[in-house]
């Protein structure tokens, strides 16, 4: 499932295609579009068809050449409505200048100039072309291309480049924006094609669940206050010690301080003073 038609320089290594595979971006749907038949490879015995992923490379590659070729990097626009690729558009945008739009898309951002987020792209990249139609039927009507994660299900109406792949998964989603952002950067020059030229971990681009988040923070602040209540029940510890050390050496101080014929006094014993001498 290699790609044979790229130059060597442009070749997926066995580590791409190993993430592709573990990223499940190869399982597709039971259905299959028309238009998408080219990019299934087979179809399992459960009725999943499986997505070639050397045309998935080369889909990619070639992704990122049209997206090199825009001059202004602003002028890309990435959509994800699906919230599975909301922080992977978002890291995207934030690696290559693009404008993203992470969420909901507002309609006639694209063809109304009054509105707030008018925005006019040279180039527009979705997530999933079924949930981001909006968004590609207003780039049709003022002829922007489209380039978009299209799974075996998905229309391919007004899409100009599709990239096959699963779009319904984090993982996947996240992987293939990842080696998109990737491409780009090598293509523009900004890294070399050397294995650990760019430190960007594709974990940053998968979707994590705000619970997860909130979890993991609650986390963090549990184990910064456990030493810092250890601390005050530690010096407790001490001073009780001190103190009561303390105390003793004022007692030894106080008894060594007392007179020597008090020291033997016999309290049991009675008064011998003759009162009668006395007066």
């Amino acid at each position: 499932m290699a790609s044979t038609r790229l130059p060597a320089a442009l070749q997926a290594t066995e580590e791409d295609l190993s993430l592709l595979l573990q990223a499940q971006a190869h399982i597709g749907s039971k259905n299959v579009e028309k238009k998408m038949e080219p990019y299934v490879w087979k179809r399992r015995t459960d009725g999943v068809n499986v997505i070639n992923v050397g045309k998935t490379w080369e889909k990619i590659v070639f992704a990122a050449r049209v997206i090199a070729a825009i001059e202004n990097p602003n002028d890309v626009c990435v959509i994800s409505a699906r919230p599975y690729g909301h922080r992977a558009v978002l890291k995207f945008a934030a690696n290559t200048g693009a404008q993203p739009i992470a969420g909901r898309f507002t309609p006639g951002s694209f063809t109304n100039y009054i509105t707030r987020s008018f925005k006019e792209p040279r180039l527009v990249v979705v997530t999933d072309p079924r949930v981001d139609h909006q968004a590609i039927r207003e780039a049709s009507y003022v002829n922007i291309p489209v380039i978009a994660i299209c799974d075996t299900d998905s229309p391919l109406n007004y899409v100009d480049v599709a990239i096959p792949a699963n779009n319904k998964s984090k993982h996947s989603v996240g992987l293939i924006w990842w080696l998109l952002c990737r491409e780009v950067l090598r293509l523009r020059g900004s890294i070399s094609r050397a294995p650990d030229a760019w430190p960007v971990m594709v974990d940053m681009f998968f979707y994590r669940d705000p619970e997860e988040i909130e979890r993991d923070q609650q986390a963090q602040i549990e184990a910064k206050n456990a030493p810092a209540a250890e601390e005050p029940a530690a010096e407790a510890g001490v001073s009780e010690w001190e103190i009561s050390g303390t105390a003793g050496a004022v007692a030894a101080a106080a008894s060594s301080q007392l007179p020597a014929t008090e020291t033997g006094l016999d309290w049991s014993t009675q008064e011998t003073t003759d009162w009668a001498a006395q007066e």
